[in-house]
C-alpha cells in the first residue's frame, strides 16, 4: 500500500528517512577525507558536499520540500563527471540545469515493534563485520567483485553495523547476503542490503530487520527501495510513503 505523501505522520516520515539517509551518506564521505556539510541557508536544509563524492553516492540530499534547484547546486560541483542530486520530495527539475533522471524510488517505513517477518529456513547465519579485512569481504560479496574500497574501515563504529549473513553450509563461512543499518535522525536505515549465490532477497530482509530490533527495539525502520526490490520491501512488513529522484549531471 502506498499512502498519502502529503499526510502530516507520513510528511514527517519521509523527512526523517532523508535525514538518515542524508547521515549515512555523511558517514561515507567522511571516511574519504571529505567535509560534506548541512546547508540550511534560505531556509533550503539540504545536506551536500563541495567535493565529488564516492561512486554511487549524491552529491546532495534535499531534507525539506521547499528547497529550490538553486540553494542545491550553488555549491557542489556541477562541472565535474558524475554530479547527482538526490531529491528527497520528487519536487525538483535540473533538466534545464543539465540533468537527467537516473532513477526514481519509493521512500518507505517499518513502524518500531511491527512483527518480524516469516522467513523460510534459508541456511544463514547472520553476524557483524567487525574488522577490516571482514569489511573487505562483505564489499566484495556486495559488489559482486573484488570490492572496490569504497567502505573504509571507520565506519565500523557505534551507530553503524555491517550485517553477514553467511552460508552455514559453507565450510568458509562465505558471506552471501548483508546490510547495513545505521542510527540517525531517530530512525534506523536500511541500506545496501543483498542477496546471491543462492540466498534470497526475503531471506536478507530477515536478517537485516532481525538485526536492527535487536540493537535497536524502539526505533522505526526507513529506508527506501524501487521496482522488484519495493514489492519485496513491502512483503516484509514496509510501507511506502512518498517519491524520491535521484538526478544525473549529463552536461
Amino acid at each position: 500500500m502506498i499512502k498519502d505523501e502529503t499526510s502530516p505522520d507520513t510528511g514527517t516520515a519521509v523527512r526523517l528517512a532523508a535525514l538518515n539517509n542524508a547521515l549515512w551518506c555523511d558517514a561515507v564521505c567522511a571516511a574519504h577525507g571529505l567535509a560534506p556539510r548541512f546547508d540550511d541557508a534560505d531556509d533550503a536544509s539540504v545536506w551536500l558536499s563541495a567535493s565529488r563524492t564516492p561512486p554511487l553516492y549524491p552529491d546532495a540530499v534535499t531534507l525539506r520540500p521547499e528547497a529550490s534547484a538553486p540553494s542545491v547546486l550553488r555549491w557542489i560541483d556541477t562541472d565535474s563527471p558524475g554530479c547527482s542530486v538526490k531529491d528527497s520530495f520528487a519536487r525538483l527539475d535540473l533538466a534545464a540545469d543539465g540533468f537527467e533522471v537516473l532513477f526514481e524510488a519509493q521512500w518507505i517505513h517499518r513502524p518500531a515493534g511491527a512483527p518480524l517477518p516469516e522467513a523460510a529456513p534459508s541456511g544463514l547465519e547472520w553476524s557483524e563485520v567487525t574488522g577490516a579485512e571482514e569489511l573487505a569481504a562483505w564489499e566484495a560479496a556486495w559488489a559482486g567483485e573484488e570490492g572496490t574500497g569504497l567502505f573504509r574501515p571507520s565506519l565500523l563504529r557505534e551507530g553503524v553495523v555491517f550485517l553477514a549473513g553467511r552460508a552455514a553450509a559453507d565450510a568458509g563461512g562465505r558471506i552471501v547476503a548483508g546490510a547495513v543499518v545505521s542510527t540517525g535522525g531517530g530512525v534506523v536505515g536500511v541500506s545496501n542490503l543483498f542477496a546471491g549465490d543462492g540466498a534470497s532477497a526475503d531471506a536478507a530482509w530477515a536478517g537485516a530487520l532481525t538485526g536492527a530490533a535487536a540493537r535497536w527495539p524502539d526505533l522505526d525502520v526507513v529506508g527506501y527501495e524501487g521496482g522488484s526490490d519495493l514489492d519485496t520491501a513491502l512483503r516484509n512488513g514496509f510501507t511506502a510513503i512518498g517519491p524520491l529522484r535521484v538526478w544525473l549531471c549529463t552536461s
